[in-house]
């Protein structure tokens, strides 16, 4: 939902730093695998206790994420690889969270495990919809939005993060968002297709 209605806003910080990475020749595919290997440092800070270090990554990661797709439009080098290579460390990075705070307090396993189904089961509408929806917008896919995009998603996983030993409500939290999600996306994937 944020990505969706506030990119617009935050657009011009996100430019300035593909601009800076764009003069030291850095690829949008460069840039997308920092990113990924960034956000897998915070699961490994989570895990460690070092939680503010752990957010502080995640959120430089996911700045990259986005840094990466304005770099391949700048550049004009958008590809169907980068496509793939940008949601599926999506997805590691959200799972590296997830795995760092199991391992750190592993009282949330179960909870978290029916967090990371829901993810599955919402990416798997939204990556099935994609190919079968007519392709709309700057992004090489189809792009449905919803009540938990990825800035949601770093709001919640911060919060996990943060709460420590007292996350099990934001988790559950995040949990109903991301099916809620997934409920919107399986809606609208009907009506379009």
């Amino acid at each position: 939902m944020l990505d969706t209605h506030c990119r617009k806003y935050i657009q011009p910080f996100i430019k300035f730093g593909a601009c800076l990475a764009m003069k030291v020749n850095l690829t949008a595919n460069f840039v997308t695998v920092i990113a990924m290997l960034i956000g897998v440092l915070s699961g490994l800070l989570t895990a460690l206790d070092f939680n503010i270090l752990g957010v502080l990554a995640l959120w430089f990661s996911g700045y990259l994420d986005a840094v990466d797709g304005t770099i391949a439009r700048e550049t004009k080098t958008s590809s169907l690889f980068g496509t793939v290579m940008d949601i599926t460390f999506d997805r590691i990075v959200e799972g590296s969270v997830i795995i760092g705070v199991a391992y750190r307090y592993s009282e949330f396993s179960f909870v978290l495990l029916l967090l990371a189904i829901s993810i599955i089961i919402s990416m798997t509408v939204f990556l099935t919809t994609g190919p079968l929806a007519e392709n709309k917008g700057e992004k090489t896919f189809y792009y449905q939005a919803g009540l938990a995009e990825r800035t949601e998603g770093f709001i919640m996983l911060s919060l996990i993060i943060l709460l420590r030993e007292k996350a099990s409500i934001a988790i559950n939290i995040f949990t109903i968002m991301v099916l809620f999600t997934a409920f919107q996306r399986f809606s609208e994937a009907k009506k379009i297709l």
